[in-house]
């Protein structure tokens, strides 16, 4: 299994987290989604996973990936 932590700056609380867990659970491949609001970070687990699909949803979610 893949594991893959992307920073998520504007992430605050519980909305945030639901919002971005229910745009990439809904990918293929994804396993697991947990959005740490303390850390500003969301962890996504599966196989395989596409980075790409994942930032896409996040940015769908309405937050934005830090590069």
């Amino acid at each position: 299994m893949t594991t893959l932590t992307l920073s998520v700056p504007d992430v605050s609380c519980g909305h945030c987290r639901q919002a971005i867990q229910n745009e990439v659970q809904s990918l293929p491949g994804v396993a697991s989604v947990e959005v740490d609001l303390d850390a500003k970070a969301v962890t996504v687990e599966g196989e395989p996973l596409d980075e790409t699909a994942i930032v896409a949803a996040i940015d769908e979610a309405g937050y934005e990936v830090a590069r």
